[in-house]
């Protein structure tokens, strides 16, 4: 039975995250969704939570000047991702618009040095180019400095004339360079004609050398030291075999590095000293994610921690006390802290004996109970150890959950991570079934009320298990889902098209297998009910993937409902759809599965 005001607070749960330091005052801001939509917060004298500057839609990105009298934000328009630039003067307590473009996407690259530029990219002369511009903040004069043909980001400021920009080179792989605004000189960090992920950049002082995150000829993402003088060797600094180093912070006067190192969907922090090359783990944190590391001084930084039963909050590490202190409570709820699971962490073998990890969320005895599959997007994603309120109440009515990182997931390793390129798309789809093998053999979960979920690529995932794998499924949920790689590829925006290319096969040369293996074309074989939800600003997948699929199917007479947020794209930001959504979710399944 479901106990409604229960739910609702599973549902409407708050979080804080993306915590982020104001310069000069040691103050910081965080996003909160507490009045029904994503918005800046921060604390007061008197740490009660209060909002930075109210915004009329939600807050992508958020840029403090060196002073922190001024903040940079980019703000989309209902779920589409296309960012416009806004400029917040907290003395005035007034927000202006900086660059406005509707119909065109704006990358944020930050504050120059002398606080009067920022630097953006933009895709106004084509929409698959980003050029990058500088706009003075006083004048609001706009320059292009740099023209590209494909994606290009601005990253950061090195000096008035210098900043980072990534090149996208393919799905995962891309390149940084030191670019020269005034002569358009570039110099690439690494080695020529390699593909590997740089990301996290991060300069010293003398601008001459720096860190930066890499798996340059490694299966695993580390920490690397560059200089400028040979900027094509890198100096392996800090590596884990086994698993990925995902955010790199320095502090202030560049004695220490915080970073955090996924291990398997689980985040560890840790200091590294520059001066003595010594490392130390920061124990005692909740186990979870960790992100939005952002220094305050020298001796203190802050970070949001997301677990199965804090939902989201922020946190801070003073280095001097070894102090650990939870800032916001946010998340704080009587009935997800007593009742929210940790899961177990396995893995089974699938068809080809590759091992495959997942988590396995249950209360009690698993003997014939009702599960739940939920499959992550990307399909570059990973299934972490954090908050999901759908996971968390199925648990709680009874239901057994298991999260897989099927092959193609990120944090196992750049081989795992490329096992599902291409054609090789639907040996992940394989794995759920063998994971279904898996959960009744081991779990022995009741093998006939088996539900399937998941979103964005996920949701092609559902699809196709549904269509391929029709009879081990009970029930299916899909959310902004791809019904046909080749319809998504064409009419998804140019801007991301041919990096798409790279992990699903080309236009040009692979419709045959599109053809072969889409799940539209396939599914008259479904014989689950099937709920879907789409955003109808979905700018990565476009809402005609789930109309076309529902439409197939109501032809059919196949049981298949759909809900199209209006004001939503491929997210589900306001707290009204996010609990429509995961609310008639989790309705579903129990009238399905129970």
């Amino acid at each position: 039975m479901i106990y409604q005001d229960e739910l609702l607070e599973y549902l409407k749960v708050n979080t804080a995250y993306k915590s982020q330091a104001i310069p000069g005052n040691e103050g910081f801001t965080f996003i909160s969704k507490r009045t029904g939509m994503p918005q800046i917060w921060t604390l007061d004298e008197q740490q009660n939570p209060v909002q930075y500057v109210k915004t009329k839609d939600r807050p992508l990105s958020i840029h403090h000047s060196q002073n922190g009298e001024m903040t940079v934000i980019g703000m989309d328009c209902e779920g589409n991702e296309k960012q416009q630039i806004y400029l917040y003067n907290k003395k005035q307590n007034k927000l202006e618009t900086l660059v406005e473009s509707l119909d065109h996407f704006h990358y944020i690259g930050g504050w120059s040095p002398d606080g009067k530029l920022i630097s953006y990219s933009s895709n106004r002369r084509q929409p698959g180019y980003f050029d990058v511009f500088t706009v003075n903040v006083d004048t609001k004069e706009v320059n292009k400095v740099y023209s590209f043909d494909g994606n290009c980001t601005p990253l950061s400021w090195i000096d008035q004339e210098n900043i980072f920009i990534s090149i996208s080179e393919s799905n995962i792989d891309s390149t940084i360079y030191r670019l020269n605004i005034k002569t358009n000189e570039r110099t690439r960090i690494g080695e020529e004609n390699v593909l590997a992920r740089y990301q996290s950049i991060v300069m010293l002082k003398n601008k001459e050398e720096g860190y930066v995150l890499t798996d340059f000829r490694e299966e695993t993402v580390y920490v690397a030291r560059f200089s400028f003088q040979h900027p094509d060797k890198l100096e392996k600094l800090l590596y884990w075999k086994n698993w990925d180093v995902e955010e790199l912070k320095k502090s202030p006067h560049e004695e220490y590095l915080a970073l955090t190192v996924n291990e398997g969907g689980i985040s560890r922090l840790w200091l590294y000293h520059t001066n003595t090359n010594v490392k130390e783990q920061i124990s005692d944190i909740p186990e979870g994610v960790i992100e939005s590391i952002s220094w305050l001084n020298s001796d203190e930084f802050i970070f949001t921690v997301k677990a199965p039963t804090i939902p989201g909050d922020i946190w801070k590490y003073t280095l001097s006390s070894k102090e650990l202190k939870r800032l916001t409570f946010f998340s704080q709820s009587r009935v997800i802290s007593e009742n929210g699971q940790n899961p177990d962490i396995c893995t089974f073998h699938s068809f080809d004996e590759l091992e495959v990890p997942y988590f396995f969320y249950h209360k009690g005895n698993t003997k014939n109970k009702p599960t739940v599959i939920y499959v992550h997007g990307g399909p570059e994603g990973q299934s972490k150890v954090d908050f999901n309120p759908v996971i968390q109440y199925l648990v709680h009515q009874g239901f057994a959950v298991a999260v897989p990182n099927v092959r193609g997931s990120n944090g196992y390793g750049r081989s795992y991570l490329q096992l599902d390129d291409a054609r090789k798309r639907m040996d992940s789809v394989k794995d759920l079934e063998w994971l279904v093998k898996d959960l009744i053999h081991t779990h022995q979960v009741d093998p006939k009320h088996i539900g399937i979920m998941g979103r964005s690529y996920g949701g092609f995932m559902v699809l196709a298990a549904l269509t391929h794998y029709p009879d081990l499924w009970a029930a299916g949920v899909d959310i902004v889902g791809i019904s046909h790689l080749k319809t998504m590829l064409e009419n998804t925006g140019e801007w991301r098209r041919r990096l798409r290319e790279c992990e699903y096969g080309f236009l040009d040369k692979d419709v045959p297998f599109f053809e072969e293996i889409a799940p539209l074309h396939h599914s008259h074989k479904i014989k689950a009910p099937l709920f879907i939800f789409h955003g109808r600003n979905d700018t990565r997948v476009p809402v005609s993937e789930s109309e076309q699929i529902v439409e197939k199917m109501t032809a059919q007479n196949q049981d298949v409902e759909m809900i199209i947020f209006e004001d939503e794209g491929h997210q589900t930001e306001r707290l009204i759809n996010h609990i429509t959504m995961h609310k008639n979710t989790i309705e579903f399944f129990i009238k399905h599965l129970k």
